[in-house]
């Protein structure tokens, strides 16, 4: 994937914030720490949309690779190693990176990186999970992406998206209330017929399988398996 200047902004933007403004935040929203009732709503969404994710997998992964794409604080990436899967979990953020790291149970296969989802230096896998990991970007930047996975996947790719609805978009404009210094990264949301049809058009023999929308509070994601063909 060639990394157009909007990617690179928006990329840039994701590591500045969680690097340097939310790590302490986004490190107690992954875990089971007491949060405030907006928090708990997008914790309580999460979880719900990891375990959905996690349902489209194989039970057992043992001999396959799994990207975890966006990765986070790598919660999925350690549930898809105690299934036997061989991780690569790569995320932007070196103190996410570093959460992970030191949560994650020892005896895993799993690759932690600093980095960007899409390098081809990462390989080539069985499964690629990216959860709401590309909801910050352009639609023509999300397929962009797709697209330099769907070359190195074998099987499927499963990512979520920020669908448009209305009481999104209207959450969305209330979060432009906020201090400039409390708000994350812009969440850009599209709609679900215009991807489908820019990821067929990016990926001609893909073959779109199951989807599932989660709303809980303030967390509104949309999930999609894609098989590239």
């Amino acid at each position: 994937m060639t990394t157009t200047l909007s990617y690179s902004r928006y990329r840039g933007q994701l590591e500045t914030y969680f690097d340097q403004t939310a790590s302490k935040a986004w490190e107690q929203l992954t875990s089971d720490a007491p949060v405030s009732g907006i928090r708990a709503t997008v914790r309580a969404g999460r979880d719900e949309m990891r375990a959905t994710m996690l349902s489209w997998l194989p039970d057992d992964l043992t001999g396959k690779r799994v990207l975890d794409a966006g990765c986070g604080t790598g919660a999925f990436a350690v549930e898809a190693a105690r299934r036997g899967a061989d991780v690569v979990a790569v995320d932007v953020a070196a103190s996410l990176i570093d959460i992970a790291r030191k949560r994650a149970p020892s005896g895993l296969a799993i690759d932690w990186r600093v980095g960007d989802m899409h390098d081809a230096v990462l390989g080539t896998f069985d499964h690629v999970i990216a959860m709401d990991s590309l909801i910050h970007y352009p639609a023509f930047d999300m397929v962009a992406v797709i697209r330099s996975l769907g070359e190195r996947t074998r099987g499927s790719i499963v990512f979520t998206f920020a669908p448009r609805t209305p009481l999104l978009m209207l959450a969305l404009g209330m979060g432009r209330l906020f201090p400039r210094s409390d708000r994350s990264p812009a969440i850009l949301p599209v709609r679900e017929t215009l991807l489908r049809t820019l990821i067929g058009n990016a990926l001609p023999a893909a073959r779109f399988g199951r989807d599932a929308r989660v709303s809980a509070g303030f967390y509104t994601s949309h999930a999609l398996e894609v098989m590239p063909g």
